[in-house]
């Protein structure tokens, strides 16, 4: 009997404390991966891997929680995108564009972005190990262009 009352309270912890998952719309994954356009598209928590999302057009996606370990996302059009908790472990973005976007508690552990555009990207809670970030202003939340002119001579 005790071990039944004890399950019974196990499971609806279990419940309450449960948070809703978002997963990504299938359709948008599938949009991403066959066109490289997805403007507005659903992408949270998709799993995208090692994909090669070359110039690919994610302006205003929510990535949320996305895994893009190993991703090529090389020239990427990320303006304005929701980036929180995305995984970029060993994702190469040099050129992406990710102004305004929303890069917060994101992993870029040996991650590679040359000049990225960070310009007016929300940045926070960053995990750069081993990461290489010159001319991107991750590190700084400030563009490149505009390094110059925030740094005291």
């Amino acid at each position: 009997m005790r071990s039944k009352i004890f399950y019974a309270i196990t499971l609806l912890v279990a419940l309450f404390l449960a948070t809703p998952v978002r997963a990504a719309n299938p359709d948008h994954v599938k949009q991403l991966l066959t066109t490289g356009e997805c403007y507005r598209c659903d992408l949270a928590g998709a799993d995208l891997q090692h994909t090669h999302l070359i110039g690919a057009d994610l302006r205003e996606a929510n990535l949320a929680g996305a895994n893009l370990t190993g991703a090529n996302l090389e020239g990427a059009d990320l303006r304005r995108a929701n980036l929180r908790q995305v995984n970029l472990t060993q994702a190469f973005f040099t050129n992406a564009d990710l102004a305004g976007s929303q890069l917060v508690s994101a992993n870029l552990t040996q991650a590679i972005a040359y000049h990225a555009n960070t310009k007016g990207a929300i940045l926070g809670d960053l995990i750069l190990v081993n990461a290489q970030l010159e001319g991107s202003g991750i590190s700084t939340g400030v563009g490149s262009d505009e390094w110059d002119e925030t740094m005291p001579d």
